[in-house]
């Protein structure tokens, strides 16, 4: 199954988001065959529950790849399937979202902080400002935000503070540096979320690996520019010999 991509989605926004970028990889070769599952159904805030579900429900040998939080679901769950994964792709995603001292390259912790407390006391007005963030940087942000939100699914108050711990929780450099199998990380040179810096950052801890940064872009680059980002990954597969 290593003609097979599952692609993971980000925070609170849904699967709609990634949909244009797997029709436009489709569309780039018919034998690939690409899959969104949606992130699990949890109130647990424990990231190795999340992996569990996740574990138990996708294809092996298949490419692993997501966007922002599920990014950083593929690349634990690559590490720990190790051959049984075929690749990793991910796209606007951070080794860690919340910054720290040695990955200051992140989410402030205080920003998060506040931003977590809003979830908490109003989980529709933070998905609102939300979405605003991840189109920061696009060249028509508010169109941008609004289908982002218009597709999002209306998920519960604990299912969105869960997914939020999970992904302060995270930090996949570990699991990145484990992984053996080729790797592709793609970053938005105007994202609002996680900064342009993360990717030289990343690429200082793994020379070895593929690192992009598409210029001028937001968070959301797959919705934003999916034929774009399609042809980065169908390059990237060729490369690699899966395509």
């Amino acid at each position: 199954m290593r003609d097979r991509l599952i692609l993971l989605p980000g925070w609170g926004l849904g699967i709609a988001p990634l949909e244009p970028l797997a029709e436009a990889l489709r569309g780039l070769d018919s034998r690939l065959r690409v899959e969104i599952e949606p992130l699990p159904l949890l109130d647990s805030s424990a990231p190795a529950d999340w992996l569990d579900e996740l574990d138990a429900n996708l294809p092996q040998d298949a490419w692993l790849g997501g966007w922002s939080l599920g990014g950083m679901l593929a690349s634990e769950l690559a590490a720990r399937r190790g051959e049984r994964c075929a690749g990793l792709l991910c796209l606007a995603s951070n080794l860690r979202f919340v910054a720290e001292p040695t990955w200051p390259s992140a989410m402030a912790a205080e920003t998060f902080g506040v931003f977590r407390q809003g979830c908490a006391a109003d989980a529709r007005a933070t998905l609102k400002r939300f979405a605003l963030l991840c189109a920061q940087g696009a060249a028509d942000p508010r169109g941008l935000s609004r289908l982002l939100l218009g597709a999002a699914p209306q998920a519960g108050a604990e299912s969105l503070l869960a997914g939020l711990d999970v992904l302060a929780a995270l930090d996949t450099r570990a699991a990145v540096q484990d992984f053996v199998g080729p790797q592709l990380h793609l970053f938005a040179g105007g994202d609002g979320l996680v900064p342009a810096a993360a990717a030289p950052a990343l690429l200082a801890l793994l020379p070895d690996v593929e690192v992009g940064l598409v210029d001028n872009a937001s968070h959301a680059f797959a919705l934003e520019r999916p034929h774009e980002i399609a042809a980065a990954i169908q390059a990237f597969l060729h490369e690699v010999g899966d395509d």
